[in-house]
C-alpha cells in the first residue's frame, strides 16, 4: 500500500457525559472527506487512545470504517506497550475492515532496538494488514534508530513510518539508509510533526498524519498536494500561512488545543478525558488569536 497524501489524526468527540459522541464523530468524518483528505486515523494519540477503554477503542474503529465506507483510506490506531494487546487490536482492525493499522512503539517499558523489530515482526506474521510504525519518542521514551527502521522496512506488512522525532536530519538519514538498500520506493515516511511536514517531504517524505488538519484540512491538503506536484513555491506559501495556527495547536498537550479549537469553531469535540483538562487562560488567548488570524473563527 502506498501511503501518500494527507491523513488526519482524528479527535474522538465526547458528549457532556464524556461518552463517545457517535453522531459527532460521523459528522467530522464527512467534513474531512469533503475537504479532500487522503485518509483518516481513528483511536490514535489525538483521539485520546490512552484513556479509551478497549471497548471504546474498538467502537471508534468500527464507526470510522462504517462511515467512511471506502471513500478514503482508514487507518486504525492499534498500539500498546504490550505486544499481545497490540496484536489483538491489529487483528480487530483487520476484521473490522480497516485499510491499515498505526502501531506505536511500546511505551514506558523502553524495549531494545532488536525487541522493537521482534514486536513488529510478530504482529506482521499474525495479521495480513499494512502496518505503519509510529515513532514518537517524546511520548514513549523509545526512539526507533535509523538502522532499525531499515530492518522494519524489510518486514512484509510494515509499509511506512510516522516519524515524529522532530528531526529532519533523522528523516534524511532514514531515506538515505533505505535508498542504499533499494527500499525507498516500497516504504513510506509520513510526517508526524505538522510544522515540519514541508521539510520532511522535501527530503523524502510522502505525506503527513496531521492533528491540525482536524480544523485546517483544506490548506494542509493543498500544501501536501503542492509538494507532491513539485510546486514548492506554493507549498512554502501555505506552510507559512499555517505556521502560527499549527504552533498554537501544540501550545499545550495534544489534543487539548485542537479539541478546544473545534469547540470554538462549532465542530463536534466536547470535553477531555482526565488527566487532560481545559487550557490555561493565557494560552487559550493565543489559540483564539491564531484561529481569528487564520479566519477559522
Amino acid at each position: 500500500m502506498n501511503f501518500e497524501g494527507t491523513y488526519v489524526a482524528m479527535v474522538t468527540p465526547f458528549n457532556k457525559d464524556e461518552e463517545i459522541d457517535e453522531e459527532g464523530f460521523r459528522s467530522n468524518i464527512n467534513f474531512l472527506i469533503d475537504n479532500g483528505v487522503t485518509g483518516l486515523v481513528g483511536a490514535g494519540t489525538t483521539g485520546e487512545s490512552a484513556t479509551l477503554t478497549h471497548d471504546e477503542h474498538r467502537k471508534v474503529i468500527e464507526i470510522l470504517v462504517d462511515e467512511v465506507d471506502g471513500r478514503v483510506e482508514t487507518i486504525a490506531g492499534a498500539g500498546s506497550n504490550s505486544t499481545v494487546e497490540a496484536l489483538d487490536l491489529v487483528k480487530f482492525s483487520y476484521d473490522a475492515g480497516a485499510d491499515a493499522s498505526l502501531v506505536i512503539t511500546p511505551y514506558y517499558n523502553k524495549p531494545q532496538q532488536h525487541a522493537l523489530i521482534d514486536h513488529y515482526q510478530i504482529i506482521s506474521d499474525a495479521v495480513d494488514i499494512p502496518i505503519i510504525a509510529y515513532n514518537v519518542p517524546s511520548r514513549t521514551g523509545t526512539d526507533i534508530a535509523v538502522d532499525t527502521v531499515v530492518e522494519l522496512a524489510k518486514i512484509d506488512n510494515v509499509e511506512a513510518i510516522k516519524e515524529a522525532s522532530g528531526s529532519v536530519d533523522k528523516v534524511s538519514d532514514i531515506y538515505s539508509a533505505l535508498s542504499k538498500e533499494g527500499l525507498e520506493d516500497d516504504f513510506n515516511i509520513l510526517s508526524g510533526e505538522d510544522s515540519l511536514t514541508l521539510p520532511i517531504m522535501a527530503v523524502g517524505g510522502t505525506g503527513v498524519i496531521s492533528a491540525s488538519a482536524n480544523i485546517d484540512s483544506k490548506r494542509m491538503v493543498l500544501m501536501v498536494d503542492s509538494i507532491l506536484n513539485d510546486d514548492y513555491a506554493r507549498a512554502c506559501e501555505l506552510h507559512y500561512e499555517m505556521l502560527d495556527i499549527i504552533r498554537a495547536l501544540f501550545i499545550e498537550s495534544n489534543p487539548v488545543p485542537v479539541k478546544t479549537a473545534m469547540n470554538l469553531m462549532g465542530l463536534p469535540a466536547g470535553p477531555f478525558r482526565r488527566p487532560l483538562t481545559n487550557m490555561k487562560d493565557d494560552t487559550l488567548e493565543v489559540l483564539k488569536k491564531a484561529l481569528k488570524d487564520s479566519n477559522l473563527i
